[in-house]
């Protein structure tokens, strides 16, 4: 789960100090020692975690604290707004192409995830109404021309290529192409290198100077902690950087980098890659992550998941079947799809306020990812009336679909029970509803 060996240090250091019905200056001091192992732990730079220390110090000793009614809460409210202020307190947008087509170049070293961001980004551009084109500048790299290609043709999105021509050339070229087919942003996947270089260096300050791009974002690793901070510094001051995109940041449990490049390279981080999906791409919200961070969820990147994924219409035929009690094992798996799409369960989890803390002592709540692939392999591997009739399935039947889906008959068999004290539940709550209408029937005379 994101940043989850921080978050969890801190979350149990505020909870020791929520419990405390007053706090001096001595309970401050201890709390915020913890929180500075914990930020260091994390791959946090030193002055960096030295900086937020003293800030939070300063305002959590004073009097907007040890006056409030709830002290313990108001440390965390520092210590949030503290770390918004240190990821960039809004969100950096991407510059508007006015006029277009403007050049976004995209730099980073090679294993950063930097072709991959280039589509993924270009996706994300299409989505809001723009018209990008991908360009394959990085000539070097064995395949990166033929991944770039692969990656436009399963986005849709076109691709510009002249083979090993000069990256300058190529980029130069681009633009004319997409002036004439009207793009608006062309991306320039450029060369990376295994280490940072004079001959890279000297190569993206030339296609800086020829192409005047509307930005400079770099691609680091997450996981890499402060080298993801040392490089961004080294290409901030080299080119001048317009941004930064942190890949693999789903899986990286310490949040080092998230936390320093800002602080250190001044240069705003505005995206973040999620996952290995080409969708799994998302602007950065530094006051959504603070809130992660400090287990407060993230309600709004989960409407914003769950908008991207769900099908309005279905949805309220869902409504309807739910109403009517008519839901089927068909619905089920739309909904279980639906579910898999918006990206990895513990994600979604820690997004809902309070979660992470709930499922930290229910082992019940722990959602399995694989379970979730079984439970759609066996209702994939039914007949469509056994989907609509799950009462027909028989034991010859139950046989038939575990062998079909590569599971066992109790896999099978805890399903459809599942399923059936869902439906039981489903009529429960349906019962109740009507009793109630029933009540409140004649108090209303303008129903």
């Amino acid at each position: 789960m994101l940043f989850s060996g921080l978050a969890e240090k801190l979350q149990d250091t505020f909870q020791k100090l929520k419990r405390k019905g007053k706090l001096n200056e001595k309970d401050v001091e201890t709390a915020l020692r913890e929180v500075r192992m914990a930020l260091l732990e994390a791959d946090v730079n030193y002055k960096v975690a030295k900086d937020f220390i003293a800030a939070v110090k300063e305002r959590a000793i004073g009097a907007e604290v040890t006056k409030s009614l709830s002290p313990g809460q108001q440390v965390i409210k520092v210590v949030h707004e503290e770390l918004v202020r240190l990821m960039g307190e809004t969100q950096s947008k991407l510059a508007t192409p006015s006029p277009p087509p403007q050049v976004v170049m995209m730099v980073g070293l090679q294993g950063s995830g930097k072709t991959t961001s280039a589509a993924k980004l270009a996706l994300s551009l299409r989505r809001d109404g723009h018209r990008p084109l991908l360009v394959a500048a990085d000539i070097y790299r064995p395949a990166a021309i033929h991944q770039l290609e692969v990656l436009g043709k399963e986005t849709e999105i076109p691709v510009f290529s002249m083979g090993k021509e000069d990256p300058l050339q190529i980029g130069r070229a681009a633009l004319k192409k997409a002036t004439q087919d009207q793009n608006d942003y062309v991306i320039l996947d450029t060369a990376g290198r295994l280490h940072i270089d004079e001959a890279l260096m000297s190569e993206l300050g030339r296609l800086k100077e020829g192409l005047t791009p509307l930005e400079i974002l770099l691609v680091v690793d997450a996981m890499t902690g402060q080298d993801a901070v040392n490089v961004s510094e080294t290409f901030h001051q080299q080119l001048g950087l317009t941004g930064v995109i942190l890949t693999k940041l789903d899986g990286d449990t310490r949040g080092g980098a998230a936390l320093s490049v800002r602080a250190v390279t001044g240069c705003p981080i505005k995206f973040s890659g999620m996952g290995e999906k080409i969708d799994a791409f998302e602007p950065f919200h530094p006051d959504r992550m603070a809130s992660r961070i400090l287990g407060m969820g993230d309600v709004l990147s989960l409407i914003e998941k769950a908008q991207q994924v769900v099908d309005v219409e279905k949805s309220r035929e869902l409504e309807k079947k739910l109403q009517t009690q008519s839901l089927t094992l068909e619905d089920f798996l739309e909904q279980l799809q639906q579910v898999r799409q918006m990206g990895p369960l513990d994600d979604l989890m820690g997004m809902i306020p309070g979660m992470n803390k709930a499922a930290k002592g229910m082992k019940n709540m722990a959602v399995d990812e694989k379970e979730l692939v079984k439970a759609e392999a066996i209702v994939k591997s039914m007949t469509r009336q056994e989907r609509l009739q799950p009462e027909v399935i028989n034991s010859s039947r139950r046989r038939r679909i575990a062998g079909g889906s590569g599971t066992t008959v109790q896999d099978v068999n805890r399903l459809l029970k599942q399923f059936g004290e869902m439906k039981k539940m489903l009529r429960q709550f349906s019962s109740m509803d009507k009793s109630r209408l029933k009540k409140t029937k004649g108090l209303f005379p303008f129903k």
